[in-house]
């Protein structure tokens, strides 16, 4: 079962496979629990927003079509299922992150010192990250760390493009100015918020927040 490929297993689930969703989660759980801690700020609604992504992917698996990657569809869900939740409930807690880019195949044994400074700055990082007001905490993990283009990021929200702009740029300011201790451009591995691009600005500064959500 460890040598098939993500859409096998999510394949065999929908076949009766008792053990291959098992498998999908196993793989991908930190990953997806990183994604909902983030997007909800908070360990307990990450916990029941993860439990009930779960359930759902378990229950809607045949409408996988493939399109996609089975993670992509997956922390679509995730993501659903935590805004869900910030729609019910405006949370501003803040736990340290599992770090999901770590330990990976082939990676360089890294200097325990650098190991701890990165966590630390990860906690202060997240912290900052869970002070945002839920609208502008969610555009922003949806496009700089999960990496969607702001027509996703626009669909998933159901607000206009312009609005996820105006909220990315807006919350990025805050987090730039929130994390402005951590600049030093002198420094390896010194840390520089995204404050938003120029092209980024200029669009959000013309258009401005399209929309209320």
């Amino acid at each position: 079962m460890s040598e098939q490929t993500d859409a096998e297993l999510l394949a065999a689930h929908c076949a009766g496979d008792p053990d291959a969703f098992t498998e999908i989660v196993r793989r991908h759980r930190d990953r997806l629990w990183a994604v909902a801690l983030r997007t909800t700020g908070n360990p307990e609604e990450a916990s029941d927003a993860l439990q009930d992504a779960l359930i759902s992917a378990y229950r809607r698996a045949d409408q996988f079509r493939g399109d996609s990657a089975v993670t992509t569809w997956l922390h679509r869900i995730v993501v659903n299922a935590s805004l869900d939740r910030l729609r019910r409930r405006s949370v501003r807690s803040a736990v340290p992150l599992p770090d999901d880019k770590e330990d990976l195949p082939g990676a360089a044994v890294a200097d325990p010192i650098d190991q701890m400074e990165r966590r630390e700055v990860q906690i202060v990082v997240t912290e900052a990250l869970a002070q945002l007001p839920a609208d502008q905490r969610a555009a922003i993990v949806l496009v700089d760390v999960e990496g969607w283009s702001v027509e996703d990021a626009a669909r998933e929200l159901g607000i206009p493009e312009g609005t996820v702009k105006s909220r990315c740029f807006r919350g990025r300011a805050k987090l730039a100015k929130s994390l402005n201790f951590l600049r030093n451009p002198d420094a390896p591995g010194a840390v520089t918020p995204q404050a938003g691009s120029p092209g980024d600005h200029q669009q959000d500064s013309q258009g401005g927040e399209s929309a209320r959500g």
